[in-house]
């Protein structure tokens, strides 16, 4: 995959320690970690929509500010306690009085712990600050070590491998390739509040995970070199593959220019790829993320008729902000899942922040520090904070779906970490230089090796947690990463 700096992020994490012939490979997946392609069902789609979703970000249909570093208004900030309280319902009742106390006061605890360890990252008022600390307590796991709250610590014995052992990283990832000069954001680790997080080991990732060629897929192949995107790695000896999925906006989209991908995108927001359904049930777990992208030039399209854009100059066509296609897209893409038959593991991937400093990414701004932040220098707040926002709603319902339909969604919260991070960027160092040629500075993809890496160890340790009690005889497992 080419991507210009102005284009956004696929991030990829890399195996640690020693690099053996499956670190890169399983690594080059979750650092491509490619958004999911197109779901949901349009007859469902609108009683779901109006039962289901909260009137605090839908509401905002005005047309959006540029895709700079701070395209939120004050109307993305409402202090509208009856809203808050609205969304915030109860998922389901418990007939067990008793157990649903027990329930609640777990939950309270645990969103006040949320509340303690994330305040700092999040800008925001009371209000939206308990629904957000209550929200996150809803979609993640109540009984277990929150990964996704903690700090990044020094790490003399990093990296684990080199872009000189890694044939699977991506030109414009290559930060030590081009030049980069520092090698300090290298030496980092991510250290959870409550507990520890340990390094990824590849050939224990396969134990737990399974990663098996279902009996139906006849004679795999070794494939040493780094594919394209939409493809899949079969290795013989292992007897395992992967499966990659292109798209960044999770929906069905067309082209307007076939042979320009900076024209304006069609984006069908509430039909599902049948291509993509048809193979979800074969997998036991996915992984799903998508983000800056939907900051592009768009036309949104819903039960068949134009529904607005995004940056187009027709004058009579209404003018919508991101944040309604990416809770669209999301709400498409987790349906399809709980209605393709998946009876697996859906992890939701959320968003990685970009970090340009001075400016906009298309007014020279840069991402330069060289080490990360504290939790007490930075906050996440507009756009950024929206859109993980909408992916914390849209998770909570898909999980109140997936329950009567038997699939499974859990949290992979990246932003925290992802945010204190503004020195894994590639910044000029994603290409060679051009004589009398300037490009854009790249602050949302992320240099490899680099901070993504930390996802190998979050989805390793999520695994184990999915693998209690399986029985290895005679579980078939894949990857689909999306």
């Amino acid at each position: 995959m080419k991507f210009q700096a102005s284009e956004l992020p696929i991030g990829k994490p890399q195996s640690r320690r020693k690099t053996s012939r499956l670190a890169p490979l399983i690594a080059l997946v979750i650092v491509i970690t490619l958004p999911l392609y197109y779901p949901t069902l349009r007859d469902s789609w609108k009683q779901l929509y109006e039962t289901a979703s909260p009137p605090y970000v839908d509401s905002i249909t005005q047309a959006e500010p540029p895709p700079t570093e701070n395209p939120c208004s004050t109307e993305c900030h409402p202090d509208n306690t009856t809203a808050l309280d609205h969304r915030l319902a109860p998922i389901r009742k418990n007939n067990d009085k008793d157990k649903e106390r027990k329930r609640k006061r777990r939950r309270k605890k645990k969103a006040q712990k949320d509340d303690k360890g994330v305040q700092q990252w999040l800008s925001a008022s009371d209000d939206q600050s308990r629904y957000r600390g209550e929200l996150r307590s809803r979609v993640s796991d109540e009984d277990q070590c929150d990964l996704f709250s903690g700090e990044w610590t020094p790490d003399a014995d990093g990296p684990y491998y080199t872009n000189d052992t890694c044939n699977s990283i991506q030109e414009h990832q290559n930060c030590l390739k081009f030049g980069r000069p520092d090698r300090g954001f290298l030496k980092w680790r991510w250290k959870p509040d409550d507990c520890e997080l340990p390094l990824f080991e590849p050939q224990q990732f396969l134990k737990l995970s399974l990663i098996r060629l279902l009996s139906r897929v006849a004679n795999p192949v070794d494939m040493s070199e780094p594919l394209d995107q939409n493809q899949r790695y079969e290795y013989r000896e292992e007897n395992f593959n992967i499966s990659m999925f292109w798209s960044p906006y999770l929906v069905k989209t067309e082209k307007t220019d076939p042979n320009d991908e900076r024209r304006p995108f069609n984006l069908y927001l509430d039909e599902p790829d049948l291509h993509w359904t048809s193979q979800i049930a074969l997998f036991d777990y996915v992984v799903i993320s998508a983000g800056h992208w939907f900051f592009r030039p768009t036309y949104f399209h819903l039960r068949g008729r134009l529904a607005g854009c995004l940056y187009c100059s027709e004058p009579n066509v209404t003018h919508l902000t991101s944040y309604f296609s990416y809770r669209h897209a999301f709400r498409t893409a987790f349906r399809a899942v709980n209605e393709a038959g998946f009876r697996g593991v859906a992890f939701l991937r959320t968003y990685a922040p970009s970090h340009f400093d001075g400016a906009a990414w298309d007014k020279g701004g840069d991402c330069v520090r060289t080490h990360p932040y504290r939790r007490s220098e930075v906050v996440l707040e507009d756009y950024s904070l929206q859109l993980y926002l909408i992916q914390l709603e849209e998770l909570r319902v898909a999980q109140e779906e997936g329950r009567r339909s038997g699939g499974t969604f859990k949290l992979f919260d990246a932003t925290v970490a992802m945010l204190l991070r503004p020195d894994g960027h590639p910044s000029k160092y994603g290409h060679w230089p051009v004589e009398n040629q300037t490009f854009a500075n790249d602050c949302v993809h992320w240099c490899l090796p680099g901070p993504i890496d930390a996802w190998n160890d979050f989805l390793h340790q999520l695994l184990k947690r999915e693998t209690d009690g399986v029985d290895y005889s005679v579980a078939h497992t894949l990857f689909y990463f999306l």
